[in-house]
């Protein structure tokens, strides 16, 4: 257990460590690249060190020197551990990997701990089946461990509609290169996340592979092309760097966050123009961005965080604070994250005080003074981090099982400490 001390004054200057979306993509394009590449500021977590092991085990060579991480690329050539992958609990590596050892021979099974077991993965292995893939869920309940037969990517023509997470479009555009025909993806209906598959064709171009992408959704990858090693660096992750926004709008102090790139492709940067509506002043930098609190601006407020849903742990907790109703839409696929995270904010924010209702595609929260409570984490480590910030502000604010931060931003509880 742990109990954040509430602060008076804030004004601080913090670091962020690498984007975990761009550290494990460029971790996978790199082990399927020819050659090395070595990756610059990237993260350092449970969930990339896992993906890590799992990448060893599947071929290629991963190791640290300095600030980079090394990778012997594979070409595109799997090699069959001839045992189970272990994904812990990341979610990402599951369905990413889950296409790329479509790549290999022989049977590859994917498994992970109970919690990841439980998320869906139905939409993905449905698509690689029209590629030419036999994938299949072990257990028979479209959900993680995977079973794939693998014998090589055909390639082809698939659509995707009302799927559950943008993860599956990066998983086959990712290895659509190595297809024996071109790939064309086709996206109906609603896609959350969007932002995240222009970040995969990004990390893609780097690499050296084109995606052609027409409006409104349809991607286009040729075959034969390949993935060339290369020097990455891996820009600051605007997740992790949230809670320190959020830090000086409760506090209505001031926060510089460094290693932060204000152009980025990453849509959680969509939370800065939220938070200027809510009251606060934005600053922005060649590499880093600065947030100053000030009055909270008060009345009932509609926010649509389908394509940041990272965010609506931060903004749950500043609606707490914040007087006035907050009703948070489109976000329904965060019943299948690290925990279910729509049931898990209604339930702590309610122990503060505060009235928070859960419904079909969001949260409504109204806005309180919320008192101190014990926080359960749901081993997730965006409900630990944002409610932390709350107890900056509000006194008894205890937060159980404070390591489950190690799962994205392992310097946490150091950061948190350099705002006092």
């Amino acid at each position: 257990m742990m109990e954040i001390k509430p602060i008076k004054h804030l004004n601080a200057t913090v670091k962020v460590p690498g984007s975990k979306s761009y550290t494990q993509r460029a971790l996978i394009i790199g082990a399927l690249a020819k050659g090395k590449s070595f990756l610059r500021n990237a993260l350092l977590s449970e969930d990339t060190e896992c993906l890590i092991e799992a990448l060893g085990s599947l071929g290629s060579e991963i190791s640290n020197k300095d600030e980079d991480i090394i990778i012997n690329g594979t070409s595109g050539n799997i090699t069959n551990p001839g045992r189970q992958v272990y994904l812990g609990n990341n979610g990402t590596a599951m369905r990413f990997l889950t296409g790329l050892v479509s790549l290999g021979k022989g049977v590859f099974t994917l498994a992970g701990d109970p919690r990841l077991c439980e998320r869906p993965i139905k939409p993905l292995l449905d698509a690689l089946k029209i590629l030419g893939v036999d994938a299949r869920s072990k257990n028979g309940r479209d959900s993680p461990p995977v079973v794939v037969h693998a014998k090589g990517l055909r390639g082809g023509r698939v659509t995707l509609a009302d799927i559950d997470s943008s993860q599956y479009v990066s998983s086959l555009l990712i290895c659509a290169p190595f297809g024996e025909k071109d790939t064309v993806i086709e996206l109906q209906g609603h896609i959350p996340s969007l932002p995240y598959i222009d970040m995969t064709m990004e990390v893609m171009k780097e690499f050296g592979v084109e995606v052609i992408s027409k409006p409104p959704n349809r991607y286009s990858v040729k075959s034969a092309q390949r993935y060339e090693g290369r020097r990455y660096r891996i820009e600051g992750d605007v997740s992790s760097a949230s809670y320190f926004f959020l830090a000086a709008a409760l506090c209505r102090g001031r926060v510089r966050v460094h290693n932060i790139n204000p152009q980025t492709l990453q849509g959680d940067i969509g939370l800065l123009p939220i938070m200027e509506r809510l009251g606060c002043t934005v600053m922005r930098g060649d590499h880093w961005v600065e947030v100053v609190g000030g009055e909270l601006t008060p009345g009932e407020t509609i926010i649509e965080l389908g394509d940041m849903p990272d965010m609506v742990p931060t903004l749950s907790v500043l609606a707490a604070v914040r007087p006035g109703r907050t009703i948070i839409k489109n976000v329904s696929h965060l019943r299948m994250k690290e925990s279910n995270r729509l049931e898990a904010l209604a339930t702590e924010l309610r122990k503060t005080g505060v009235k928070a209702e859960e419904r079909d595609d969001g949260l409504v929260i109204d806005g309180n003074r919320p008192q101190g409570a014990e926080i359960e984490t749901y081993d997730d480590h965006r409900i630990a981090m944002s409610f932390a910030i709350l107890g900056l502000v509000i006194p008894g604010i205890k937060i159980r099982d404070g390591n489950c931060v190690n799962k994205s931003f392992p310097r946490f509880w150091e950061e948190l400490r350099k705002l006092g």
